[in-house]
């Protein structure tokens, strides 16, 4: 069974496409080997997803790629 990472005290950083301000960003932490937590910035108590390095990389492959 695979279990939820402890995220309280994750140090997010915005994307780098954010412009700075309070619009629509994603937010993403390090430090969880294989592992990417995603969050949405405008609701940083909110839920965050975690996803495998490799689907991160392939989704991000993908956005950039259009």
């Amino acid at each position: 069974m695979k279990r939820t990472p402890d995220l309280s005290a994750a140090a997010w950083r915005k994307s780098s496409y954010s412009d700075g301000g309070d619009t629509n960003c994603v937010e993403v932490t390090d430090n969880y080997p294989g592992l990417v937590p995603v969050r949405d910035s405008k609701t940083p108590t909110g839920p965050a997803l975690v996803i495998t390095a490799p689907a991160w990389a392939a989704f991000v492959g993908f956005v950039a790629g259009h």
